[in-house]
């Protein structure tokens, strides 16, 4: 028996769907029972969104958003750059209490 890859049948997968039109979410979301779990959070965010949101607001949230991830990436980017600095200082420690053993031994 050959239980290589050349024995396996391959599935054929359907194709993929096409992607919903913002109509059609808008109208799922509309027509989402009021306790769907799924729909009812991004219902009364929409709402709250509509309602209450000038472009000014939109605008303030977006750049917020942008800062927040900006500042996400930079403390990401600190945390690697500290992590290789303790390592470097750690090796730098076990190098400095070698040679202070050495000289140790050599003054005896």
């Amino acid at each position: 028996m050959n239980f290589g890859s050349k024995s396996k049948k391959r599935m054929i997968l359907p194709s993929r769907p096409d992607l919903p039109t913002v109509e059609q979410l808008i109208e799922d979301v509309n027509r989402a029972y009021p306790n769907d779990p799924v729909f009812t959070v991004v219902h009364d965010s929409a709402e709250d969104f509509k309602g209450s949101s000038s472009s000014g607001e939109v605008e303030e949230r977006y750049r917020q958003c942008r800062r927040y991830i900006e500042l996400h990436e930079k403390l990401q980017e600190a945390r690697s750059d500290l992590a290789r600095r303790r390592e470097e200082l750690r090796a730098t420690g076990d190098s400095l209490e070698h040679s202070v053993t050495e000289v140790k031994r050599s003054a005896l």
